[in-house]
């Protein structure tokens, strides 16, 4: 039986594809549009019908499987474990088989690690980054990837690690900034941002934050008191002996004053 090409998917494919580009189109020779391409090979096609954890979330392992004996063999390396993470997804760093490539390599076990590609070991620049920054910048253990073409152990190999850890730290920066500026925003509206401070109470539609009368007395002192230069004890004790307990009463803690403090 041949393709019936009236109809939107009437093909299936064996090759994989580079993480995240699912869903991407599929040209002809002629540079006509003729379908679009998901994760998935032959193999998964059963998947439509049934779940098979082994099957369904894994492309071909036996295939992995010998790309990485080959590589072993190729550049005259040892496998002392074949770990496979099959039905797990490459979103997460918490995977059995992660686990335990990590445990070797901490522990001395393995002096390298070998993809098949980046993508089969995170598909987040900021995970790889992790990883980098905790098991492969000091050059002591290896990170090798057969598809990509890196190796740590040649100076290569680590600008290119090198790129994608800058690439992580400023992914880490940019998401610390958009946050910060969320949350100054937040703050400039009288919402709450994490717990409610000193000095106010949560409104009633639950988001607003709502002076506090008692308690804004209280913020005023400690202000008044730290221009004067008093200790955070001795501010404690001040505010004792008038009365001006901290919210859940008993006796003031350093840490509490320098917060009322810092925040006014």
């Amino acid at each position: 039986p041949g393709l019936t090409m009236s109809t939107p998917l009437g093909f299936a494919h064996a090759v994989d594809i580079i993480g995240g580009n699912s869903g991407s189109s599929v040209v002809d020779r002629n540079g006509e549009l003729v379908g679009l391409i998901y994760d998935g090979n032959i193999e998964s096609l059963p998947g439509n019908y049934y779940y098979d954890g082994k099957v369904n979330r894994g492309v071909s392992l036996d295939a992995q499987r010998a790309k990485v004996e080959a590589y072993a063999t190729l550049y005259d390396l040892e496998l002392v474990a074949i770990i496979e993470d099959a039905g797990a997804s490459a979103k997460s760093l918490n995977r059995p088989g992660m686990d335990r490539a990590l445990t070797m390599l901490r522990k001395g076990e393995a002096e390298a690690l070998l993809v098949v590609k980046l993508d089969r070991l995170t598909r987040s620049v900021r995970d790889l980054g992790d990883l980098v920054d905790t098991y492969f910048a000091d050059g002591k253990r290896a990170l090798l990837s057969v598809h990509d073409q890196i190796d740590t152990r040649s100076a290569a190999g680590r600008l290119v690690l090198n790129v994608l850890a800058s690439v992580s730290q400023w992914e880490r920066e940019a998401i610390g900034e958009r946050t910060s500026a969320a949350m100054q925003h937040k703050r400039s509206k009288g919402e709450l941002v994490g717990a409610v401070p000193f000095g106010f109470d949560l409104g009633a539609d639950g988001k607003t934050l709502v002076a506090n009368e008692a308690e804004q007395l209280v913020v005023a002192a400690v202000r008044e008191y730290r221009a004067a230069g008093l200790s955070l004890r001795i501010i404690g004790a001040r505010l004792a002996e008038r009365g001006m307990l901290p919210r859940k009463g008993g006796a003031w803690n350093p840490a509490q004053i320098k917060r009322i403090a810092e925040a006014a």
